[in-house]
């Protein structure tokens, strides 16, 4: 009976979770052309930033010759949300993380902080900061 009660418990708390994981899924860009153009957060795990014409990430990509990978990962239990953004060199499997935070507006807007530092800020700040909106 324990059991039964924990899995109740448990499955709605599981899909909360995976929606709001989900809510990220798609293409993002940003509404001053001075910012990062696009990311992408696709529902293989992958990320992908377009600069200027130019594709970094993604399940492959090449960058000064070497080829890596970038995925993401999303921790939806803090406020604001904690995205980070693991680029894997694929010769070595040595990684670098980029450590965000971003936070809905809405369904298809969404504020987001790019930290270049190895630390995480816990506020949004006016240099790293950028509206993201989806595409339709």
């Amino acid at each position: 009976m324990k059991k039964l009660f924990l899995i109740l418990l448990f499955v709605p708390l599981l899909s909360i979770a995976q929606t709001e994981s989900s809510k990220l899924i798609g293409t993002w860009i940003s509404d001053n052309s001075d910012d990062v153009g696009t990311i992408n957060f696709f529902q293989n795990g992958y990320a992908g930033f377009e600069v200027d014409g130019q594709v970094f990430g993604g399940k492959e990509f090449t960058i000064n010759g070497e080829k890596g990978s970038m995925t993401y990962e999303i921790n939806t239990s803090t406020d604001p949300i904690q995205v980070d953004f693991i680029v894997t060199k694929l010769s070595s499997g040595k990684q670098k993380t980029l450590l965000c935070i971003a936070t809905f507006i809405n369904d298809n807007t969404i504020k987001f902080n790019l930290n270049f530092e190895d630390t995480r800020l816990e506020q949004f700040d006016e240099v790293n900061t950028i509206i993201l909106n989806r595409t339709l």
